[in-house]
């Protein structure tokens, strides 16, 4: 008893002792949180509840929110989910919404990433429903503006369960004093376009703004040419685009430049028109004549062309090889080969040897019988054809007279884009799990190259180490630890879950025991332990105190009661 007294306490001491940041051997995995009940609900971020690993991870770095000050700026701390709301924009049949048919039926949540976690604490924007529409906005303070300054839109993907076909891409949405972000819808009107999309043979990371046409007020998209291929690890990566007032932009990925060009230039359709255009009413006249070349009309056919000539003919100066073995077959019936047990001639027939490649045949020129090779024919000339000449009645290659445009226009300041009012996920994918983090949207190239390095570049080292830790070549079997590593990695996974269970049940006992009932029990034995070793000492003290040395009253038999 007392020695099952002491190794129950031994155990106790060593997971209290051992510190968990000296684990290697432990997965960081971080349990996600449970999902929204619909994208209709505004979503609340869940109570943060320490699990074994995440009290692990704690320890080493925890999430340190920015100094840095921007227009807009995202962290996904605790006050994130009052900003971004889902859609619950309707779909709309034969012109008219159906109010029973969401056309957003995505989930999201704001949680920590499950792979290859960074910082703890650190949460992002996760799209939780594979193969749907998702929706969700979040409206500025104040409209940012772009005209005559630099603009920057910083975000961070991950990937958690790759991306084999949808977009990860944001919108940030045109000023709109009457924006509701319940409606944001794939209709609502966006300036910018930017971030990463893929599907089938589709790999890119889109940059696209919307340009007002100054003459009639129409609106078009203008789609980088030459675009960028995104990345699909399962790391965080971060996107930056930059928009300069001299109208060039640049777009990196991880903090080094893939993209470089301007908008006057690199965009289809252009943002400024043609000067000159076709003239739409000149016609080609019908005595136009556009062929160059021409077979000669004048050329015949010489009277000793044989078309029917054969390309080749007999050889009837060759001779057969000396080593040519006329009697040896090109193959015969495998020596090797024997009759299956199960052969029936009855129902199979009568059993037949495959054949093979007769050895004989390859160390000679050949076997079986011999005959005439074939050479070119010098008489062949195939199917008689004119030659080309230069056409006499050419005018060359005929083309409309230019005239000047009447829908041109230039626009030498297309980096003035307006105010922007809001940032948007509008999304389909088949992949859940994705995650945003970090947005910035400003003006300042410097603050967000200042942001990236304080949180992409520290969480990408952590991210890249534990991806190293979870490839084959460097996963360590247990059967390969010492003994005290596998006591450490023990103890260490021990004093995080009970640790993790003493949050949970301050919380909501009920479901604390429910989730972890080892650890409900192993806490019970703990307390019963502790409850009888201090009633053990109290009836101690009790009796040195107030017992007496009496000697214990005889019973029957001659025997005390304390012999009995």
């Amino acid at each position: 008893m007392q020695l099952s007294k002491i190794l129950a306490l031994s155990v106790w001491a060593l997971a209290s002792l051992v510190r968990a940041s000296e684990s290697e051997d432990v997965e960081d995995v971080v349990p996600e949180e449970p999902a929204l009940d619909s994208v209709s609900a505004p979503f609340t971020v869940p109570k943060p509840r320490p699990n074994a690993n995440s009290l692990i991870e704690a320890l080493r770095i925890y999430l340190q929110p920015t100094n840095i000050v921007a227009p807009f700026l995202e962290q996904f701390l605790p006050e994130a989910s009052k900003r971004w709301i889902s859609s619950e924009a309707k779909k709309v049949v034969d012109g008219i919404e159906d109010d029973e048919l969401l056309r957003f039926r995505g989930l999201w949540n704001i949680e920590e990433p499950t792979v290859f976690p960074g910082f703890s604490g650190d949460r992002g924007l996760v799209v939780k429903t594979p193969a749907s529409h998702h929706a969700i906005s979040a409206s500025f303070k104040e409209p940012i503006e772009t005209n005559g300054k630099t603009f920057v839109a910083q975000y961070e993907v991950k990937l958690q369960n790759g991306l084999e076909c949808g977009g990860a891409y944001m919108k940030l949405l045109t000023a709109d004093s009457e924006f509701t972000p319940a409606q944001f819808s794939d209709k609502t009107p966006y300036t910018i376009m930017f971030g990463p999309d893929r599907c089938g043979t589709t790999n890119k990371v889109h940059f696209i703004f919307r340009h007002k046409n100054p003459k009639t007020g129409e609106v078009e998209e203008k789609h980088l040419s030459e675009t960028p291929q995104a990345k699909f690890d399962k790391k965080s990566n971060v996107y930056t685009l930059v928009v300069r007032p001299d109208n060039s932009f640049e777009m990196l990925i991880n903090d080094e430049s893939v993209k470089k060009g301007s908008l006057l230039t690199d965009f289809v359709p252009p943002v400024n028109p043609p000067k000159m255009i076709d003239d739409p009413e000149d016609v080609k006249p019908a005595d136009w004549v556009d062929t160059a070349k021409i077979p000669d009309p004048e050329a015949k056919k010489p009277a000793d062309w044989d078309e029917e000539a054969p390309r080749e003919i007999i050889d009837e100066d060759g001779s057969m090889p000396e080593d040519w073995l006329v009697n040896e077959p090109k193959s015969i019936p495998d020596p090797e080969s024997t009759k299956p047990d199960d052969w029936d001639e009855e129902e199979d027939g009568e059993f037949t040897a495959p054949t093979i490649d007769n050895p004989k045949c390859a160390e000679v020129s050949g076997c079986g019988p011999w005959t005439k090779p074939l050479k070119p024919n010098p008489d062949y000339k195939g199917k008689w054809k004119a030659p080309i000449i230069d056409n006499p009645a050419y005018k060359g290659v005929w083309a409309p007279k230019q005239i000047e445009n009447p829908a041109y226009f230039e626009d030498k300041e297309p980096s003035n884009m307006g105010q922007i009012g809001a940032i948007g996920f509008e999304l389909w994918t088949m992949q859940n799990g994705i995650l945003f983090d970090n947005i910035y949207i400003g003006n300042s190239e410097k603050d967000a190259k200042a942001f990236r390095k304080e949180t992409w570049a520290a969480k990408h080292k952590i991210e890249s180490e534990k991806e190293k830790k979870h490839t084959p070549e460097a996963e360590k079997d247990e059967a390969d630890m010492t003994m005290w590593q596998k006591v450490k990695s023990q103890a260490v996974k021990f004093r995080a879950r009970m640790y993790s269970f003493a949050f949970a049940l301050a919380e909501d006992p009920m479901a604390a025991l429910k989730e972890d009932p080892i650890a409900a029990g192993a806490v019970g034995l703990v307390v019963i332990y502790f409850a009888t070793t201090f009633v053990t000492l109290l009836m101690s003290t009790y009796g040195i105190f107030f017992g007496g040395s009496k000697a214990a009253a005889p019973v029957a038999g001659g025997e005390t009661k304390k012999d009995q």
